[in-house]
């Protein structure tokens, strides 16, 4: 039985969340609802059009990310006002972490456009529940500075007391470690490898001995590094346990 959010109306934003790798992870009401829009927004069209083709659905799409959101919000915000239905989408997991979705949100919102979530995966979580670190209380940080502020972020990432969840690339992830070991100390560490993918991995343990088996090898793919937070406590046993 369809809620009445899941009723196409007049002139809806759906904000739709997709798989972040395995192309199963996708909701029947996301499957249906992307088929029933009139309009797809995507981050990069020819993704969006594997998971389309994948599950044959045909579909009109705009394209919308970070280097022409200033130019595509007045045509989108137009094309709902008209009555026309909207589905916003990433290139993987929930649009709106960690990429321009949230600037259409707030256009939508301020014109007192519907918007609808559809939730679905998100790599932070994913990794999260799956790290073995408290998921109590968590800070979500994305993607850290690469330059301007990284030094300011860090020593307040330092100072968290739940556990740390950032968003890295194989090619920076060592020096970022490095980082935390500089800034944090050593603490326990979790990295989350191409999460739902064929070469899943999760490498635990203390920043200093991950940094140290890294030296040996080269992580690939998309990844998600979390760091337990100031007051994590574990004892040798216990840490033993989680890298089990």
């Amino acid at each position: 039985m369809k809620s009445t959010t899941d009723t196409i109306t007049s002139g809806t934003l759906y904000i739709i969340s997709t798989p972040i790798g395995n192309l199963e992870d996708i909701t029947l009401r996301a499957l249906r609802l992307l088929k029933e829009v009139d309009y797809i927004c995507a981050e990069d069209t020819r993704v969006t059009g594997r998971l389309l083709a994948h599950y044959e659905i045909k579909k009109k799409m705009i394209s919308y990310h970070s280097y022409n959101e200033r130019q595509r919000i007045p045509r989108i915000l137009q094309t709902l006002k008209e009555g026309q239905q909207v589905a916003l989408v990433s290139d993987a997991g929930t649009p709106g972490i960690s990429d321009p979705a949230h600037r259409l949100v707030q256009e939508a919102i301020r014109e007192k456009i519907p918007v609808v979530p559809i939730p679905g995966p998100t790599a932070a979580i994913a990794a999260l529940v799956a790290s073995g670190l408290p998921t109590n209380r968590f800070v979500f940080e994305g993607f850290l500075p690469r330059k301007k502020g990284r030094q300011t972020r860090l020593k307040q990432i330092c100072e968290e007391n739940g556990t740390i969840i950032i968003y890295e690339s194989a090619v920076r992830i060592q020096k970022t470690i490095e980082d935390i070991v500089k800034f944090c100390g050593n603490r326990y560490i979790v990295i989350c490898r191409e999460l739902t993918k064929h070469y899943e991995e999760f490498i635990r343990g203390y920043a200093e001995e991950i940094l140290k088996n890294l030296s040996s090898r080269t992580l690939k793919g998309e990844i998600v590094l979390l760091v337990a937070g100031k007051d994590f406590k574990s004892s040798k046993d216990e840490t033993e346990k989680l890298d089990e």
